[in-house]
C-alpha cells in the first residue's frame, strides 16, 4: 500500500496527539495506588471507553473477522453479544466485592477469600499466560495486520509495537493507559465505521450484502462444528467470558481505579453497550472479503488487512494504520500494566522484598513492565504457524489451561461459604491436567466444550473435598473500600435493557 504524505502526516500528529495527552495526563504518579490504580479516581466514561480499547485490538480486527471469513460466519458474534451479558453480572454482582475490599489485583482477593498460597498460585498462572500467550498475540496480531496492509517487515512492526506501547506506559502506569484508551478507542471505533460503510457500498449496500452471505449470517451452528457449535452455547462459552471480564487483572484494573462504585458500574454498563455493535465493524467486514477479495485471501487472518488495502483512498490510510496502533497500543498497555501490578503487589512485594517504599514500588513495577514487553517481542514472531488455526482461536483455547479453575474457584467460592482453601488449589492445579487431557482424547469437540466438561469436573472435585473437610464459615471480606460505594440506582434497569436487547440480536440472527 501506497502512503502520501498526508497519511504521514494524519499517522504522526495522532500518534503524538495520544503519547502527549497520556504523557500530560500522568505526570503526577508518585505512590502505587496512583500508578497501578490511577489514584482511584476514573470516572464512568474513561473506564467504558479503556474496557473497550483495551479488548478491541487487532487480535480481534485480524482474527475476529478471519474467523468471519471461514466457517464461523456471524457465529464468532457470540463472543462479543455473551460478553455483553457478562458485563451486566460484573457490574451488578462482581464490582460491589471486589471495590469493598479494596483489593489491587483479582488474586489479592483470593487471599481473603481462600488462602495465600490460592493467590499466589493465580497470580503465576496469570503472569505465564500474559507473557506467553496474550502479550505476545497482541503484538504478533498487530504487526501482522500492519506488514499485510502497509508491507513493512513483521518482526521489526512487533519491536516498534512493543517499545511505544512500553514507553508511556512504564511512565504513566493505569492513568495514562486509560487517557491513551479513550483517543485511541475512539478512533479505533471510528475507523471501524469507515470501513464497514465503505464495504457495504462496495457490496451493493445491505440486501446485497445480505442475499449474498445469508448463509453466515446464523448465530447457531451445529454441534458437529469445530469452534462454536451451539451445545457451547448452553454453558461453554460463559466459562472464556467470566473469566476475562470479570477475573482477568487486564480488563478489571480500570474498574478497581473507579471513583465510587456506581462511576464502575456505569462504566461497565457502558462498554457492555458498545460490546453489542463491535461485531458490525469486525464480523460483517471479514465475511464482506470473501466475496470483494476472496481469491487474494491466503488465510483467514488477512481478511480484514486486504479488504483495508483495497477499500481506504489515499489520505485516510495513515488515520488507519494510526487507528490500527492504537488497536494495539490500547491492548498492549493494559496488558503491561496489569501484568507488573500482579508481578508486584502479588509477588514481589510478598516474596522478594517486603520493607518497599512507595517510590520503590512504582520503579519495580516500571522494570517488569520492560521486562514483560521484551520477553513479549522475543515470542510473537514465532506465533505465525498455521497449525495455530488463526491467533483468535489461539488465545481462547490456551486461556482454557487457566479460565476454568479460576472461575469455578471464584464463583463456588462465593456461592458456598464453607468451601475451604484446599479444595480451591486441587481446582486450579487440576484444571490444566483435566483440560489438556480432554485436548489430547478428544481433538474432535470443540474447545469451548472442553472447558464446559473441565469447569464441571472442577466443581465435582470442589463440592467432594467441602462435603468431606468444610472450612468454618468464611470471614467477612474486608471493608476498607476507599470509595463511595453506594450502588447505582440505574445500574439495574440499564442491566436489564442490555440483556433484553442481546436477546433480540439472537432472535433477528438465529
Amino acid at each position: 500500500m501506497t502512503l502520501s504524505t498526508v497519511d504521514y502526516v494524519v499517522f504522526v500528529t495522532l500518534l503524538a496527539l495520544v503519547v502527549g495527552v497520556s504523557l500530560y495526563a500522568s505526570r503526577h504518579e508518585e505512590d502505587s495506588e496512583d500508578y497501578f490504580l490511577a489514584g482511584r479516581g476514573l470516572s464512568w466514561w474513561l473506564i467504558g471507553m479503556s474496557l473497550i480499547a483495551s479488548n478491541i485490538s487487532t487480535e480481534q480486527f485480524v482474527g475476529m473477522s478471519g474467523a468471519g471469513f471461514g466457517t464461523t460466519g456471524l457465529a464468532v458474534a457470540s463472543y462479543e453479544w455473551v460478553a455483553a451479558i457478562t458485563l451486566v453480572f460484573v457490574a451488578l454482582v462482581l464490582l460491589p466485592r471486589f471495590l469493598r475490599a479494596g483489593i489491587y489485583t483479582i488474586p489479592e482477593y483470593l487471599e481473603y477469600r481462600y488462602s495465600r498460597s490460592a493467590r499466589t498460585l493465580m497470580s503465576v498462572y496469570m503472569l505465564a499466560m500474559y507473557a506467553c500467550v496474550a502479550l505476545a498475540s497482541i503484538l504478533y496480531s498487530g504487526a501482522l495486520g500492519i506488514q499485510a496492509i502497509f508491507g513493512f517487515d513483521l518482526t521489526w512492526s512487533v519491536w516498534a509495537l512493543g517499545a511505544l506501547a512500553a514507553g508511556y506506559t512504564i511512565y504513566g502506569g493505569l492513568k495514562a493507559v486509560v487517557w491513551s484508551d479513550l483517543l485511541q478507542g475512539a478512533a479505533l471505533l471510528v475507523g471501524g465505521l469507515l470501513c464497514l460503510v465503505l464495504g457495504l457500498q462496495a457490496m451493493g449496500g445491505w440486501d446485497r450484502f445480505v442475499s449474498m452471505h445469508g448463509d453466515k449470517l446464523h448465530m447457531m451452528l451445529p454441534a458437529s462444528h469445530a469452534e462454536i457449535p451451539w451445545t457451547a452455547m448452553l454453558f461453554g462459552i460463559w466459562v472464556p467470558n467470566l473469566f476475562y471480564w470479570g477475573l482477568n487483572q487486564f480488563i478489571t484494573q480500570r474498574t478497581l481505579g473507579a471513583r465510587s462504585l456506581a462511576d464502575g458500574q456505569h462504566g461497565i454498563l457502558f462498554a457492555a453497550l458498545i460490546k453489542l455493535g463491535i461485531p458490525f465493524i469486525i464480523v460483517i467486514p471479514g465475511i464482506m472479503a470473501v466475496s470483494l477479495y476472496g481469491a487474494e485471501i491466503a488465510s483467514p487472518d488477512q481478511a480484514y488487512p486486504v479488504l483495508v488495502r483495497h477499500l481506504l483512498p489515499v489520505g485516510l490510510r495513515g488515520f488507519m494504520l494510526a487507528a490500527l496502533f492504537g488497536a494495539v497500543m490500547s491492548s498492549l498497555d493494559s496488558l503491561l500494566n496489569s501484568a507488573s501490578t500482579i508481578y508486584t503487589m502479588d509477588l514481589h512485594t510478598r516474596y522478594v522484598r517486603r520493607d518497599l517504599s512507595q517510590s520503590d514500588i512504582v520503579r519495580v513495577g516500571r522494570i517488569a513492565t520492560a521486562v514483560l514487553v521484551v520477553a513479549g517481542c522475543a515470542i510473537a514472531p514465532s506465533l505465525d504457524d498455521p497449525r495455530l488455526g488463526g491467533i483468535f482461536r489461539y488465545i481462547q483455547m490456551f486461556q482454557g489451561f487457566i479460565s476454568p479453575g479460576i472461575v469455578t474457584v471464584f464463583l463456588f467460592g462465593i456461592v458456598v461459604s464453607r468451601t475451604p482453601a484446599s479444595a480451591a488449589m486441587v481446582a486450579m492445579l487440576l484444571n490444566p491436567v483435566v483440560y489438556g487431557v480432554l485436548l489430547w482424547t478428544l481433538p474432535e469437540v470443540a474447545f469451548l466444550n472442553h472447558m464446559a466438561i473441565t469447569v464441571t469436573v472442577l466443581a465435582v472435585a470442589m463440592a467432594t473435598i467441602t462435603a468431606a473437610r468444610p472450612s468454618a464459615p468464611v470471614a467477612p471480606l474486608p471493608d476498607r473500600g476507599p470509595v463511595d460505594m453506594e450502588p447505582s440506582r440505574l445500574a439495574p434497569l440499564a442491566g436489564a435493557a442490555i440483556v433484553l436487547a442481546t436477546a433480540a440480536l439472537y432472535v433477528v440472527f438465529w
